[in-house]
């Protein structure tokens, strides 16, 4: 993901009178991918019997005070750890949107099949707009549940910062089988072409460049013209950069001839 991208959550950050030091670390992890893939790899059993030792002592702040709350939440944040998923799901229910967001948050890096029917009604109905940011972004990790229509109906209609993770999400989604890449990428597409907010685009371009290899040929002919559409007539010249580097990465020599084409032409530089 781009550096607006970023910039744009971290700003929805500075904004909440709230532990930012919980979502800021967990947002990182976000933006990085999922170390926690690579830590488990890595873990030699120093690490592992200190993560286990952080696990047990969140696992009773989970059962205490609003403040001892959030604290075992950062942990389960970071970590996964199975014995976590009866106290996060009550979390849901909360009335602090706090404690919402960091719950759905947790329940991204620990996905329990328990947990979806909650996440998918937040999405839909929370009043708060940060828990929405977060459960568009938690159901990525839930790509085998019916979470599809709903992500796609949040790219089309939320606000933004909910619309950019709905985004990131269904290129999770579409990635999981070739039924759902076709859904999915049309309405990255869709969005491409009409959302008026220049991250929002920019992340659906990302996303169709992550499902690329997954699409019909006639849905690739489709995303690389929509591709050249945006590099040219775009106002914004991060989104054009966008669609630029996403070209350069498909793997097609005719779409590199158009780049050439119109760098010979000087209609890029």
């Amino acid at each position: 993901m781009n550096d607006a991208n970023q910039k744009l959550s971290k700003d929805g950050l500075a904004n909440l009178a709230i532990d930012p030091d919980l979502l800021a670390r967990e947002l990182a992890a976000q933006l990085a991918g999922d170390p926690l893939d690579d830590l488990e790899l890595d873990e030699n059993d120093d690490d592992l019997t200190n993560s286990s030792k952080e696990c047990d002592q969140a696992l009773k702040w989970l059962q205490s005070g609003n403040e001892e709350k959030l604290q075992g939440l950062r942990v389960f944040c970071e970590y996964r750890d199975s014995r976590a998923l009866p106290f996060l799901l009550p979390l849901l229910d909360e009335p602090s949107p706090v404690v919402r967001m960091s719950a759905v948050y947790a329940l991204g890096r620990n996905p329990c099949p328990q947990a979806i029917d909650l996440l998918l009604k937040l999405l839909k109905s929370d009043s708060n707009a940060y828990v929405r940011k977060a459960t568009a972004w938690s159901l990525g990790n839930y790509s085998d549940a019916p979470v599809l229509e709903p992500l796609i109906n949040a790219l089309k209609q939320d606000v933004a910062a909910v619309r950019l993770w709905a985004s990131s999400s269904l290129a999770e989604v579409g990635l999981n089988s070739v039924e759902r890449s076709l859904p999915a990428a049309k309405q990255l597409l869709e969005s491409l072409q009409v959302d008026g907010e220049p991250i929002v685009r920019s992340n659906c371009i990302w996303s169709l460049g992550r499902l690329y290899s997954f699409l019909s040929e006639e849905i690739k002919i489709k995303v690389e013209e929509t591709f050249l559409g945006v590099l040219l007539n775009d106002m914004e010249p991060s989104v054009r950069y966008e669609a630029r580097i996403a070209l350069e990465q498909l793997d097609n020599p005719e779409v590199q001839k158009k780049l050439k084409l119109l760098i010979d032409e000087g209609q890029l530089v």
